[in-house]
């Protein structure tokens, strides 16, 4: 598999590491020349000298022939940029990025749907170890054909969660409404601006996704 990163951060070298180490192919793209001689003496892996938001520099990444691509930055604006434009490209899965918690609605609404908030999900992972729990990640629990799909509610959408007529062999598992956690009922009425995760089969995912296209529409098939 192929795998294009934007950016030379620490994140994108440890992940660039594990993916060659597994026989995969990577490019790095990265505007500091410097940065490239350093790391191009320890990644056995291609590199271009460019600005990663640039739409030529991500047309010669090859994107019909990359796996993912990795926008991994130490600028969420810039991040999301270059998701929007390698989406835009053709890039078959994209993955942004953000330090800020409050791009990640921004994230959901553009339809981003591989978005990432690394200090959280440390903090997160840090929180169990202190309290001495190891909790079970739910892209442990999804397997085989079943699929996880997230959206935010739009006027349309305010109303009963059974009447949102949701595809056979999908289910609302989840939403949060101002930031809380909620685990809602059939009979309980859903918000604008609710943020509602299901789970799905597989097969449903371009349904749900044409029906919850943007400007309010984000997904995730883990």
């Amino acid at each position: 598999m192929r795998a294009v990163f934007i950016g030379a951060s620490a994140l994108t070298v440890m992940t660039a590491r594990y993916l060659l180490a597994r026989g995969h192919e990577v490019v790095i793209i990265e505007r500091d020349k410097e940065v490239i001689d350093a790391l191009s003496t320890e990644l056995d892996c291609g590199f271009l000298h460019a600005d990663g938001a640039k739409p030529a520099v991500l047309r010669e990444a090859d994107p019909e022939h990359t796996d993912v691509l990795f926008c991994l930055t130490g600028s969420d604006q810039a991040n999301i940029i270059s998701s929007l434009v390698g989406r835009s490209l053709g890039f078959g899965r994209v993955v942004t990025k953000i330090n800020d918690p409050e791009f990640e609605h921004i994230c959901i609404e553009l339809g981003l749907e591989g978005t990432i908030i690394p200090a959280r999900t440390v903090g997160r992972h840090l929180t169990e170890m202190f309290e001495g729990t190891n909790p079970l990640e739910i892209s442990a629990m999804i397997k085989a054909e079943a699929r996880v799909f997230s959206f935010v509610a739009r006027e349309e959408d305010a109303k009963p969660i059974s009447e949102l007529a949701l595809p056979d062999s999908t289910r609302v598992i989840c939403l949060y409404r101002d930031q809380k956690f909620l685990l809602p009922g059939d009979d309980d009425r859903l918000k604008p601006g609710d943020e509602v995760v299901l789970i799905t089969h597989s097969r449903n995912l371009p349904e749900l996704a044409e029906r919850w296209s943007t400007p309010a529409q984000g997904a995730s098939t883990k």
